[in-house]
């Protein structure tokens, strides 16, 4: 069952998002029929799934360091593999929906905040070969196996950057030139969220796309996404409920979206 929190929101969501009818933007239209519900297959998917079964299948011990949110964080234990694979890779869903908007979008420079074992990574990596894709994982034994993981799929593009995500993230936002996408799922607080976010916008550009996953994981993320919606560099938000959408296109009024996905 699910939590209240996340129950309540979800009934909240159900009642106020449109199906494709409901959409008078032409942007969201067209990447609502195009993107966020095209139901094609690519052959991408097979490779990451394929990784997946494995790493649930992988009973291999490992000393784990949490820096996120909840009563571990900052704390060492013990893992399988099987065990990290199971809790923290999107579901095949939302992994798959990644995969279209990079391949959609074609941004050049990635941020993807929270690799874990490299799934979630490796379905954005996939979709854009030529992009570098800067991953950040505060634990180095996870790290190792999602680098593993990647060298497995070819995806040379990927550079995984190892430690706390306080410390490594601004000093990777000053190394480069402009963010083009960024995936937000490295601390699921607050306070962690924000500042996160603020960090990115410095180097965000028009055609940027920052998407925030878990919105309603807590009340703390549901604040956090309706602060960043109040943001005035923020134009455009399309409501997923597992995800949002982030935009800052100056040619179109400022709206805000929920959609039936």
């Amino acid at each position: 069952m699910l939590p209240f929190h996340l129950a309540t929101h979800y009934l909240l969501y159900c009642l106020r998002s449109f199906k494709l009818h409901g959409v008078h933007s032409p942007f969201v239209f067209d990447l609502n029929k195009h993107v966020i519900r095209h139901d094609g297959h690519f052959a991408a998917y097979d490779k990451v799934e394929a990784l997946r079964q494995d790493l649930l299948n992988d009973e291999t011990e490992l000393q784990v360091t949490d820096f996120g949110a909840g009563p571990l964080a900052g704390k060492r234990k013990t893992r399988q593999v099987k065990e990290i694979a199971k809790t923290s890779a999107k579901p095949a869903k939302y992994g798959q929906l990644l995969f279209r908007l990079v391949n959609h979008f074609q941004p050049q420079t990635i941020f993807d905040l929270g690799t874990s074992l490299g799934v979630t990574t490796s379905y954005q990596a996939e979709a854009c070969k030529e992009a570098t894709v800067y991953t950040f994982e505060g634990c180095p034994n996870i790290a190792r196996v999602a680098q593993e993981n990647f060298c497995k799929l070819g995806l040379n593009q990927v550079q995984t950057v190892i430690g706390n995500l306080d410390e490594t993230l601004p000093q990777l936002v000053q190394q480069v030139d402009t963010l083009d996408y960024v995936f937000f799922d490295g601390n699921h607080r607050y306070e962690p969220t924000m500042r996160y976010f603020n960090a990115c916008l410095e180097k965000h550009h028009e055609g940027s796309v920052f998407v925030i996953d878990d919105l309603y994981w807590s009340a703390e993320m549901t604040q956090a996404w309706e602060e960043i919606k109040k943001h005035p560099k923020v134009l455009q938000t399309v409501d997923l409920f597992y995800i949002g959408l982030v935009f800052f296109r100056t040619t179109q009024p400022k709206e805000h979206f929920s959609l039936y996905y």
